[in-house]
């Protein structure tokens, strides 16, 4: 009996241990997490001043700047990388939007836009970023900074350091496109 017992503990310990670890969830998973997903109520950060903004490249724009405001960057419990957009024309002309990127769907959302000081709320559909538009730096921020090969960044400052570094460093060479 002791031995038979021995060979079934034994047996049932090398089975366990055999069992690959998983850090990925499965397509069924990952569908009802799409599925139960829920946005969090919406804060608007301070109003960006212009001192500590940080530069974004985007290939294919030469005309305006691109800045994202550090303090404004924030990882929500619902996924969602929340920050704070400027643009800014060759003439000094500035436009100041509050977005959100849903790194499992690929989506951007504006929440609220700037004027004067002052946030403008917005209430708007998730949108599907898309490699060839005319907002592309939707699609910068997410492949190169806040969704590197496709998961969102975990905090705030991994974000940030990404965007002081030019990029995120788990961005794969061959990119996503």
């Amino acid at each position: 009996m002791k031995l038979l017992l021995s060979f079934v503990l034994a047996f049932f310990t090398v089975t366990v241990a055999a069992q690959p670890v998983r850090d990925e969830k499965t397509d069924w998973e990952k569908e009802q997490d799409l599925r139960n997903w829920k946005e969090v109520e919406l804060k608007l950060p301070a109003y960006p001043g212009d001192k500590g903004l940080i530069e974004l490249q985007v290939q294919g724009t030469n005309r305006f700047r691109f800045f994202v405001d550090p303090e404004s960057v924030a990882v929500g419990p619902d996924g969602v990388v929340r920050y704070t957009f400027v643009a800014r024309s060759p003439s000094g002309y500035t436009n100041v939007s509050f977005e959100g990127i849903r790194c499992a769907t690929a989506e951007y959302k504006t929440f609220a836009f700037g004027n004067e000081g002052k946030w403008s709320a917005r209430d708007s559909e998730w949108r599907r970023i898309e490699s060839k538009s005319t907002n592309s730096w939707h699609y910068e921020l997410r492949v190169n900074y806040f969704c590197p090969d496709r998961r969102g960044i975990q905090t705030a400052a991994e974000g940030v350091n990404a965007l002081r570094k030019g990029g995120h460093p788990d961005v794969s060479i061959t990119r996503f496109r």
